[in-house]
């Protein structure tokens, strides 16, 4: 430290010479005394008076110096790829105050009965005090302070108890398991000491309860005096019934054809939870459907709200309409709107058969709670009756199954031949309205068709040698088609085409084709207009708008996919006014709401389902036929099948028109998600979910678990004690090595009869030891082998005793498998006799190395005519004593057994099971030999107990099995992806939900590539409208043509996701998934990603399309599907905590949401 020279006044003899010393470098001084020269200024003095020795600064840590500890250096001085970090003064006191706990016990007064003067104070104790959202399942639990998280409910909170699971205490368990020994539950006994029970009361409890519906209700009125809701017209028998249901707040399955009226049922209920204070949640499968649904229920009942991925309107209203997913969220996150609900409405039920989605029907049906009523409305189907008894067996609750096959307006069917002005009129009925097949109309059709193929194609024989036909013979069909049902005033016509480009190139051939009045064409105008209103001025002149306007005012629209979501709404309206004359529609049009028409057109009866061409199934046809006919309207719908190219199969017709529609199939499958949420809280088990599933219903529809348990327990009780003493101690290990010897026998038989050198050995001719009831190591010769390869018999000749040709007597202890370990040949004691006998394989015990000539038609036929009365004295035929004398002379020559083919060395039979098992065979016959219980003169009566009690145990352990969760089918696949989430670290070794966890619990969909993604950082170094553009992989499923053109960063991003899913889809595969690792990267399709970019930089929608094959009506649905992906990572961030990339994510949904992919639905506003 240099320091200034500070002038002292001279020192005096009083001053003490003192000096300064610099102690080292530090900087620190001490005071020293020191005598001085004369007059000298202090001097400083140091401990290192030349200064700091020289020393060798290593470059390491000047680098680190300059370039690391520099914050001008720091590369990346942009604090928003950072982390935030704050510090939170710590304060250790706070941990001594904790909050109070809350009293355990309150005050109840105690009143005189008569006066009800108050005598006294008790204490009484409070159950459930310490719960919360956080611990329990209790509708007890206090509501969530939060409103925010009182409707979606939070990820943290316990679901409500689903319906059907009990929640037991420790105490309730034990005494559960103590009774179920001693209680027969059927007849309600103590000790279940009766007998196997009548057969009545075998009858078990049927859940699901069939409603009658053919006799009228006729004291409905007198039963239902002020009914909840009141209709303008009378209601139909089976309306009724489901009424009456609902007023004793019973659940109800109403299976009915589409215009048939099940709206009714689903709007009484509304009506009467309006009435009782309570709510209902409609659910639909489809987005467009539950929009519709909002705007029909909003005009009737007011105080309705909707709940979908994008829009929330008024969410406080006592009827919600939602899609099931967002159900499903609302179940495992305990949200408050389930403890006012009472009814929860499942419309198109039919669609659990939906393999992507159907599961989540299933998991919402098997977690509500059960205070809740369900109603279920579905097209027919076969198995309603079935479905409901699985609903009401995990729900424990009856469910009352309304079905009616009758239609409000009855259908004709038609096939269609003309394809010119002149065969226009070519319409020849199929199927009337009663439901009778007219096979005239269909060799009328043929008839007609025939005509028209010209003389040339029949002589060259190219009959039906196409089945497509040209687009111009096409537009001839559809004007002469539209010409005739015009003429008749058989529109509105919806036209159910199986491809999109197919209806808009129908749409667009009818350029000639006007249908609508002028008064018609300007309403048309006006509310086209109108509707368009709120779109920005660019998107008004989009391409498809333009189009669509034009053929609108003709009268035709086009409904799919592909079509804009906006105006979409647009015909739908136009159509139900019933401005729209012809509607060319895919099958999506059929699930809409009551959008009826006065004909059905298909244009063929075969679709391409996404793996290959396939005819459509009755349940569809009847599906999309149902759209014919307007209730009030018109006496009889018109359903026409278009013959083009020529007549269909009349099977085919026969299977579509009448065939039973589909089943109702289970589609669950685990997902990650579901196993997630469910670990999340300790008292419900994904088996109780799996167990619960409609896959597995099958196992409780047998005879109760605990009445054939109860059963089998009597019966082992009842059988006489075993007696191993003495030389019988060694009887049971006897028994379980006999029971493998003659498995492994057996299977080894199977092996040898299924190869070639086997049958070749089992020929005519061959010398065989028999071993049956009857025979105890007898030679027998095959005389003939059967055709059957299933189950193969060979007819033998064996010798036997004189007088055990029938098998009158029983041979020597047949079930306790003497021959087994006795090789001792059969060699009769009197004169020797023989029986003709059919022996199945496993009577055959050896295949010996000897063969016999015979004739065996001969020994045959000589057999059979001694069976007559007549001939039964006879002396056998000369075949038949030679054969005989044969055997026994083969069985005296060797009585300790004679030698036999060996399967591995004579048979050649070389495959590792049957080596293995001939090995286990010798070793198992030579421990046989030193067992001493086989000499027991008791022995085989004790073997027979033995026996019979290991087959009640055996009935038991399968029972037990069956009953257990070892036996779910899903039960491998539930462990593999346990092994998956462990390995991922989602879940420790005890199956606690980790960090990783949660956040995948937020995501509905691809949720392990999206939690990946989020703890690598992926999406950081992106800008908003990249990471927006990358995600859209995860909603687009299409193939395109078009290759996008895309910055360098995102092409990155897209090599960074396809790393993660390839990492991901091998991990899965190694723990045992059948998903290979390519099949797993490949459903992510980055094909609208440079689309999404340009969106969300600000790129008009016009210019958009232009960039892409896809239809404008798929981009929007994608980019509105991202905007729900892109709000499920913001919360998943907000979990991780990190804000930066959730404001990120709320730039990026902002940047999407605009114009035309996000203007509000029609039917909502």
């Amino acid at each position: 430290v240099k320091m200034e020279r500070i002038d002292l006044p001279p020192v005096g003899p009083s001053d003490l010479p003192l000096s300064l010393l610099e102690m080292g470098c530090s900087g620190r001084f001490e005071l020293i005394t020191h005598p001085q020269p004369n007059d000298q200024p202090l001097p400083q003095q140091s401990t290192l008076p030349h200064g700091l020795p020289p020393t060798s600064v290593s470059l390491e840590t000047e680098v680190e110096n300059q370039f690391l500890h520099d914050p001008a250096w720091l590369p990346i001085h942009d604090p928003d790829a950072a982390f935030h970090r704050f510090l939170k003064d710590v304060n250790v006191e706070s941990l001594l105050h904790c909050a109070l706990s809350p009293l355990h016990s309150g005050i109840s007064v105690i009143r005189d009965p008569t006066t009800g003067m108050l005598l006294d104070f008790t204490e009484v104790l409070l159950e459930d005090t310490g719960i919360s959202a956080k611990n329990s399942m209790s509708l007890q639990r206090p509501p969530n302070p939060n409103p925010s998280e009182s409707l979606r409910g939070s990820n943290t909170n316990y679901p409500f108890l689903p319906g059907g699971m009990e929640e037991l205490t420790l105490e309730q368990i034990k005494e559960k398991s103590d009774l179920e020994e001693d209680i027969d539950f059927e007849n309600d006994k103590k000790d279940g000491k009766t007998s196997k029970p009548v057969e009545g009361q075998e009858e078990k409890k049927r859940w699901a309860i069939p409603v009658d519906i053919t006799s009228p209700c006729d004291d409905f009125y007198k039963r239902i005096p002020n009914p909840a809701f009141k209709y303008p017209f009378e209601l139909d028998v089976f309306q009724k019934q489901a009424v009456l249901r609902l007023e004793a707040h019973e659940s109800v399955f109403v299976a009915a054809h589409t215009s048939a009226g099940k709206t009714v049922v689903a709007e009484y209920a509304i009506a009467l939870s309006q009435k009782h204070m309570t709510r209902t949640i409609y659910t639909s499968p489809i987005k467009a459907l539950s929009n519709q649904k909002f705007r029909d229920f909003k005009t009737t009942f007011g105080d309705v709200g909707l709940l979908t991925g994008d829009v929330q309107l008024s969410p406080e209203a006592s009827c919600l309409i939602m899609t099931t997913e967002i159900l499903r969220s609302m179940l495992y996150n305990g949200s408050e709107v389930i403890r006012d609900l009472e009814w929860v409405i499942f419309d198109e039920v039919h669609y659990i058969n939906d393999a992507e989605r159907g599961v989540v029907w299933e998991e919402v049906l098997i977690m509500l709670p059960d205070h809740v009523s369900i109603i279920l409305l579905s097209a027919t189907v076969p198995n309603s009756v079935e479905f409901s008894e699985w609903i009401g067996r995990i729900k424990k609750k009856h469910i009352y199954v309304i079905s009616t096959v009758k239609r409000p307006v009855p259908l004709e069917h038609y096939l269609y031949t003309g394809n010119s002005t002149k065969t226009q009129k070519e319409m020849f009925l199929l199927l009337d309205a009663a439901g009778n097949l007219q096979t005239k109309g269909y060799y009328a059709a043929i008839d007609a068709k025939k005509e028209r193929t010209s003389k040339h194609a029949q002589s060259f024989g190219t009959k039906n040698a196409s089945q497509n036909t040209t687009p111009n013979q096409d537009r001839a069909v559809w004007l002469s088609l539209l010409h005739f049902l015009s003429q008749r005033q058989l529109t509105p016509v919806v036209a159910f085409t199986f491809s999109r480009t197919r209806c808009d190139d129908n749409a667009r051939s009818l350029a000639t084709m006007d249908l609508t009045s002028s008064t018609e064409k300007s309403e048309i105008h006006s509310f086209f207009q109108k509707s368009l209103s709120r779109l920005r001025g660019g998107d008004r002149q989009l391409p498809q708008i333009v189009l669509m306007r034009d053929l609108l005012k003709r009268g035709i629209g086009v409904h799919h996919s592909g079509i804009l979501p906006i105006l979409k709404e647009v015909i739908e309206m136009l159509f139900s006014r019933g401005l729209v004359k012809v509607l060319f529609a895919t099958e999506t049009f059929a699930m809409g709401v009551n959008m009826p028409a006065r004909t059905v057109v298909f244009d063929s009866i075969r679709k391409h389902d996404g793996t290959g061409f396939r005819n459509l199934l009755p349940g569809e046809y009847i599906q999309m036929a149902g759209r014919a006919g307007r209730r009030g309207l018109d006496a009889t719908g018109t359903v026409i099948i278009l013959c083009k190219s020529g007549v269909h199969n009349m099977g085919d017709l026969h299977v579509m028109m009448l065939g039973k529609p589909t089943l109702l199939q289970s589609q669950f499958r685990l997902t990650y998600t579901m196993i997630l949420n469910l670990l999340r809280v300790e008292a419900l088990q994904v088996t109780d979910m799996m167990r619960r599933s409609f896959s597995e219903s099958h196992r409780d529809t047998q005879v109760p678990y605990y009445i054939t348990h109860d059963r089998l327990k009597q019966t082992l009780s009842s059988l006489p004690p075993l007696d191993t003493e003495g030389q019988l101690s060694d009887l049971l290990p006897y028994y379980y090595i006999v029971t493998e010897l003659r498995i492994t026998t057996e299977a080894l038989q199977c092996a040898v009869l299924g190869s070639v050198n086997g049958l070749k050995a089992l020929s005519v001719g061959r010398v065989v030891v028999v071993n049956n009831k009857q025979h105890f190591n007898a030679l027998g010769v095959i005389l003939q082998v059967s055709n059957d390869s299933v189950n193969r018999t060979f007819t033998t000749l064996i010798i036997c005793e004189k007088n055990n040709e029938e098998g009158g007597g029983d041979g020597p202890n047949a079930s306790a498998f003497p021959h087994l370990y006795n090789t001792a040949l059969f060699i009769p004691e009197g004169p020797c006799s023989h029986t003709v006998q059919k022996l199945k394989l496993q009577d055959i015990s050896a295949i010996t190395v000897k063969t016999l000539k015979v004739i065996p038609e001969r020994i045959i036929d000589n057999y059979n005519k001694r069976q007559q009365p007549r001939f039964r004295l006879d002396p056998p035929g000369q075949a038949i004593s030679t054969a005989t004398q044969e055997l026994l002379r083969l069985a005296e020559a060797n009585p300790d057994g004679v030698a036999s083919l060996d399967p591995v060395n004579d048979l050649q039979l070389k495959s590792v099971d049957v080596v293995e098992g001939t090995m286990r065979v010798r070793a198992l016959k030579d421990t046989l030999k030193d067992f001493s219980c086989s000499h027991s003169p008791t022995f085989s009566e004790q073997f027979l107990r033995v026996q019979e009690r290991m087959k009640v145990q055996e009935e038991l352990d399968q029972l037990l099995y069956l009953t257990s969760d070892q036996s779910l089918s899903l039960l491998p696949e539930y462990n593999q992806r346990i092994k998956v989430l462990e390995e991922l670290k989602y879940v420790d070794k005890s199956r606690a939900v980790q960090l990783k966890g949660r956040v995948a619990c937020q995501i509905s969909s691809h949720e392990l590539l999206l939690t990946e993604l989020l703890f690598e950082n992926a999406l950081s170094p992106l800008a908003p409208e990249e990471s927006a553009a990358l995600l859209s992989c995860l909603v687009f499923q299409q193939k395109t043509q078009v290759e996008p053109h895309i910055t360098n960063t995102l092409q990155e991003g897209i090599e960074r996701v396809l790393a993660v899913a390839q990492r991901i889809g091998e991990l899965q595969r190694e723990c045992g998934i059948a998903q290979t690792a390519e099949e797993f990267v490949s459903q992510f399709k980055f094909g609208l990603t440079e689309v999404v970019y340009c969106w969300a930089r600000g790129m008009p929608f016009a210019e958009i399309a232009q960039l892409t094959d896809v239809q404008e009506g798929t981009v929007v649905r994608c980019i509105q599907r991202l905007d729900e992906v892109l709000k499920e990572v913001r919360q998943a961030a907000r979990i991780v905590g990190d804000s930066v990339l959730g404001s990120k994510m709320e730039k990026a949904s902002l940047a999407i949401r605009r114009d035309i992919v996000f203007t509000a639905s029609l039917y909502t506003h």
